[in-house]
């Protein structure tokens, strides 16, 4: 079962995504918040497996929200919803520990879809969207680490740059001529290395750090 904290300033809203949440068997909403406050308060007490939060809301808003929750080292994954898809704030989101993101006007199969993909701790995003974003915000920043200094071997760097581009684990091994419990375990490395809890972390430090560059992917 998936466990759901929702936060939106709009009650209507919330009652919208439970409806369409709880109409699947494998997903329970556990919590709802009005504000970011309350975003931050409700996951951290609930430890749900993903927190859909409004990008948008009074107060503390949807990024500062996810900002705290990753730092008091919640394992809860962070799932973001917009009116907009490609603006600098969704990039901050990400940055601040978000697994993905969502569009308002996505159809409700989006959502669920959304919500079960960021459970497992894949990626959220589409890659021409993950391209986009990153490439935007990142193109003319200097990376500033090392590649070498986290210790990545060639064929986890392989790996990581096919992830970047949206690939999933079976479309990896295709590319490698590896199995993916191979993939898998590449991945996992990957992520311990980096020190990040998921594939959408990885991208946005890969782009950073510069192991991938814009126009690369």
């Amino acid at each position: 079962m998936i466990r759901v904290t929702l936060a939106d300033d709009q009650e209507v809203v919330r009652a919208g995504l439970r409806l369409i949440l709880e109409a699947h068997d494998d997903i329970c909403v556990v919590a709802e918040a009005d504000d970011g406050r309350g975003a931050i308060e409700q996951v951290l007490e609930h430890k749900p497996d993903v927190a859909l939060l409004d990008i948008r809301m009074p107060g503390i808003d949807g990024i500062e929200a996810t900002r705290q929750i990753t730092a008091a080292g919640s394992e809860s994954r962070v799932l973001i919803l917009t009116m907009y898809g490609l603006e600098g704030n969704v990039y901050d989101a990400l940055r601040a520990g978000a697994s993905g993101f969502l569009l308002k006007t996505d159809s409700p199969q989006q959502l669920v879809d959304g919500v079960r993909v960021v459970a497992t701790g894949d990626q959220m995003l589409a890659p021409t969207v993950t391209r986009a974003l990153v490439e935007r915000f990142v193109s003319g920043a200097h990376p500033d680490t090392a590649v070498d200094s986290f210790d990545l071997t060639d064929r986890e760097l392989d790996v990581l740059r096919l992830v970047a581009r949206g690939q999933s684990n079976a479309e990896i091994a295709s590319k490698l001529f590896i199995s993916e419990g191979t993939v898998k375990t590449h991945v996992a490395r990957i992520l311990a290395k980096l020190g990040v809890r998921d594939r959408t972390q990885a991208v946005v430090l890969a782009y950073e750090h510069g192991i991938v560059r814009p126009g690369q992917t």
